[in-house]
């Protein structure tokens, strides 16, 4: 698509800013997921995410049958497209560690704008689990957050029988917020442990943070003001 005048849009990142953004730490790369990279991310997926008969998620997505896996995958990311507003938002990135596609990262909010905060998730193909990506792009997207979104806290969340997840918060600074009782699959109850991350406590990656297309994503979330407007 091509613009011919001030503020016409002349590509999808224009339209949703997400696609635009791009923040990178060494390796490790989060970047909007457009169509073409959605594709291998829903390859990624369907790869495998854990080991069957595992289930350290929420919602049990990843037992979806083979195909329809994908489909489901892809469409949450065009509904978080699609739902978008200032008062609900789900940036949910993929994540590249030395070029290579190997998972996502997601930050979620409601009513960011009052309250700055987020909830982090977050998964890795299997054949990129255990060299300690997950760690790294765990701090990248809270060191976006607090570093140039103004977010004040970011909360997470682990099944007390996923201890990997539960390790990469606790090298990255989150303390425990309380325990709950979730129903995970179907007539099945299990223990979630809460997590909360402030600035004070937040352990910093080495590399520094790189962000481009910073500026447009913040008037998108509505914290700067449009200046076309």
């Amino acid at each position: 698509m091509r613009g011919g005048g001030q503020g016409v849009p002349v590509n999808l990142a224009d339209l949703h800013p997400p696609l635009g953004l791009r923040i990178t730490a060494g390796a490790v790369e989060l970047r909007g997921v457009t169509d073409d990279d959605l594709v291998l991310l829903c390859a990624l997926a369907e790869a495998g995410v854990h080991p069957p008969g595992d289930m350290p998620f929420y919602v049990p997505w990843t037992e979806a049958p083979p195909g329809e896996l994908a489909r489901n995958t892809a469409a949450h990311h065009w509904s978080n497209r699609a739902t978008w507003s200032t008062t609900s938002w789900s940036l949910a990135l993929g994540v590249w560690y030395d070029g290579e596609l190997v998972g996502s990262q997601s930050l979620r909010t409601r009513d960011f704008l009052v309250t700055r905060t987020g909830e982090t998730g977050s998964w890795l193909g299997l054949a990129h689990q255990g060299r300690g990506i997950g760690t790294l792009m765990r701090q990248a997207i809270c060191a976006f957050a607090f570093d140039h979104l103004d977010a004040v806290e970011v909360s997470s969340g682990a099944f007390v029988d996923n201890p990997a997840s539960l390790a990469v918060s606790r090298k990255v600074g989150y303390r425990e917020d309380g325990r709950e009782r979730l129903q995970r699959r179907p007539g099945e109850v299990a223990v979630n442990q809460r997590l909360v991350l402030t600035p004070e406590t937040f352990v910093r990656g080495e590399d520094p943070l790189e962000v481009e297309g910073l500026a447009a994503f913040r008037r998108f979330v509505g914290l700067d003001a449009d200046p076309l407007r």
